[in-house]
């Protein structure tokens, strides 16, 4: 079956699955009929979006698992509401990045609901992706990251919101927030440098990461190109690092300037 017979087919579904829903309003609720009719009109959207995802009509598989977790969270059967809402999600990343996190957001606000902050924090992480990479807002991507390390925190999955806490201290240093950057580094651990820079190999170079902190804050730029020569002598440092190294000491240039 080509992708127009497959197309074909999930509208034929979705009609029927509408028809469902219409009988369902009818005398059926006076005998309990509703309920089941739902159940059946579900499946049949879920069938509908699966065959439109195999005719690559993302558009129309989003608004089919959409329909069907309405349906779901109206039969009071949150879980695969949001499961739902996280296929619609995941087809509508192909065509509408923003419908995606509508529908990422109704999946983790029902997951929050029921208290799976885990769940909810790795799709926060997906929405901060979208951000990212589709819409380039590097500030909403940012309070995803952050949102998604506080749930972690609250789990106890010190490493997942580490990790988060290092995507938000990497584009806080791209907007030149520097000292919210610095700030989250020094909430880790030294022994967490490791993560922070893959270049950091050894207890000589989270030295080093400590020496350019305190210049940092004490503005001193001699103090600080010295920490930098220092580092990169013994860990090449690679362009991200070269590039924010360089724009932080221009600030502190700035700034130095700026008190003469």
């Amino acid at each position: 079956m080509d992708n127009s017979g497959k197309e074909k087919e999930a509208l034929t579904l979705m009609a029927e699955a509408d028809k469902k829903m219409k009988s369902s309003r009818g005398f059926g609720t006076l005998f309990g009929g509703s309920s089941r009719k739902y159940e059946e009109a579900c499946d049949i959207y879920v069938r509908a979006a699966n065959m439109f995802k195999m005719a690559k009509n993302w558009s129309a598989a989003g608004n089919a698992f959409s329909q069907a977790a309405h349906l779901h969270l109206q039969m009071d059967n949150k879980l695969d509401g949001a499961i739902n809402f996280l296929d619609a999600g995941n087809a509508f990343k192909k065509t509408d990045p923003q419908e995606a996190i509508n529908c990422l957001n109704q999946a983790i606000e029902i997951y929050t609901d029921m208290g799976r902050f885990t769940i909810a924090a790795k799709h926060h992480i997906s929405i901060a992706e979208i951000y990212e990479s589709e819409l380039l807002d590097v500030d909403k991507a940012i309070c995803h990251y952050e949102q998604a390390a506080d749930y972690y925190k609250g789990e106890e999955s010190k490493s997942a919101a580490n990790k988060c806490l290092l995507k938000v201290a990497t584009y806080t240093a791209q907007l030149e927030q520097y000292q919210k950057a610095i700030d989250i580094y020094e909430q880790l651990s030294v022994q967490r440098y490791e993560d922070m820079f893959p270049a950091f190999s050894d207890a000589r170079e989270c030295k080093l990461v400590k020496k350019l902190l305190d210049a940092y804050e004490e503005q001193d730029v001699d103090a600080f190109t010295d920490a930098v020569k220092d580092f990169d002598s013994i860990s090449r440092l690679d362009q991200w690092n070269t590039t924010m190294l360089l724009r932080i000491k221009k600030q502190i240039q700035d700034e130095e300037s700026d008190l003469r």
